[in-house]
């Protein structure tokens, strides 16, 4: 690659690099879920599921992504392994691989008969647009609660606030001093890993690296997984991922194969379950990062995914070994550098939910994305988008019949 056009894809690799951190992060739900508090896991399924979470999708990413030149990063679903995680005992691993593989059977018939791109059409982008400004504040806010030397009563280790400090001042400064040549993101984050490194608060380097154990699930279709998590599993993948993904994509003047990704999401839910329960879909939060103006000119955000990828598969590769790597470095740096890299989507989309012609139901969005709203397992971000749609229709119909027109004669 010429330097050229290595300068021109600078904003791109380092979108990549933030998703990349983000990865590790995750890592600690995934353990969460599968740990003695959740499912209860072997070390060696745990494994095989953490392998199969992040290694399996990036087949279709790296594939889909060089083929169309636009970032279409698959994950194993955040929203799925957070939802796992809040079950606990409740559910057995078998369950939770059945009610998988039928929400993504559902899902790929649906994508064949193309419903799924019909409901697309239906929800507004400032609705859209509202879900994803509800989604990224939580991350910009606890940027500054992690300065805070008190949590829930408890004093907190005063390395923590300066090491986050310090983080969010480099991030400032270098904006002014360095400007565009360094990206703020690493200096931030080279910065927070030398406090914490000169304040003892990196984890140690894995003794040996372990590869996964991969182990057949026998799925187990029960009535109480069937109805009470297969629905919630199909609107996770649909009306909360694919569906705003897609949207998002479009608003930033790309034109992704909907009912491809459709298809992919459920064949490759149903494929994958049968080593355990992993939901594949496209990830909206990575997605603001990597199909954004932040990421560089619109003809080479498609290079963002390509170092996520790499540490995808590398987790994967290394499975045996995640808990180890997941401490390695201070979590709540991990979610300092995801804060600070999501401030240019929070910008956006404040920006563009406040535009018109709607408002009332892009704002109905916002606030329940920040809610702690669940109706019938179905969590904020389902409810942001119906609820915001449903008001934007019922109240604002003329400048609903506008987006509409908008979109059609594009």
């Amino acid at each position: 690659m010429a330097v050229p056009e290595v300068r021109r894809s600078t904003s791109a690799l380092v979108a990549g690099f933030t998703i990349s951190i983000v990865f590790v992060a995750v890592l600690s739900i995934v353990l969460t879920a599968a740990g003695p508090r959740g499912l209860a896991l072997s070390d060696a399924r745990t494994s095989g599921w953490i392998a199969l979470i992040y290694g399996l999708p990036m087949i279709p990413a790296v594939v889909l992504t060089l083929r169309h030149r636009m970032p279409l990063l698959f994950t194993g679903n955040i929203f799925a392994l957070i939802f796992f995680a809040s079950l606990g005992h409740r559910e057995s691993f078998g369950e939770l691989t059945g009610a998988a593989m039928l929400a993504g059977a559902i899902v790929l018939v649906t994508a064949i008969l193309g419903v799924t791109g019909r409901l697309a059409s239906w929800i507004p982008t400032p609705v859209v647009q509202g879900l994803i400004a509800g989604a990224v504040l939580p991350f910009v806010i606890d940027v500054f609660s992690s300065l805070a030397t008190t949590s829930m009563g408890k004093p907190v280790p005063i390395e923590v606030p300066i090491m986050v400090g310090a983080a969010v001042l480099a991030f400032l400064v270098s904006q002014q001093v360095l400007g565009p040549r360094v990206p703020a993101i690493l200096s931030a984050f080279v910065v927070g890993l030398v406090v914490a490194a000169v304040t003892g608060q990196l984890g140690s380097l894995p003794s040996l690296f372990g590869f996964p154990s991969f182990e057949l699930v026998r799925p187990e279709l029960s009535w109480t997984a069937v109805l009470t998590i297969t629905p919630v599993l199909l609107a996770v993948m649909t009306v909360q991922s694919n569906v705003p993904s897609v949207i998002y994509l479009r608003s930033q003047g790309f034109d992704p194969p909907e009912r491809l990704i459709n298809v992919i999401s459920g064949a490759g839910t149903v494929i994958g379950s049968v080593f355990g329960p992993v939901l594949v879909s496209l990830a909206l939060p990575p997605l603001l990062l990597a199909a954004s103006p932040a990421a560089g000119d619109r003809e080479v955000r498609y290079r963002a995914i390509l170092l996520p990828v790499i540490v995808g598969l590398l987790i994967a590769v290394f499975a045996g070994t995640a808990a180890e790597i997941a401490v390695l470095i201070p979590p709540v740096l991990l979610l300092t550098m995801a804060g600070l890299a999501l401030l240019p989507a929070l910008t956006s989309a404040l920006r563009d939910l406040t535009a018109g012609p709607l408002l009332l139901g892009p704002l109905f969005a916002f606030a329940i994305a920040l809610s702690d709203i669940n109706v019938f397992g179905l969590g904020p971000f389902f409810w942001s988008l119906v609820i915001g749609t449903a008001v934007s229709i019922a109240f604002e119909r003329e400048g609903w019949r506008q987006l509409r027109a908008a979109r059609a004669a594009v």
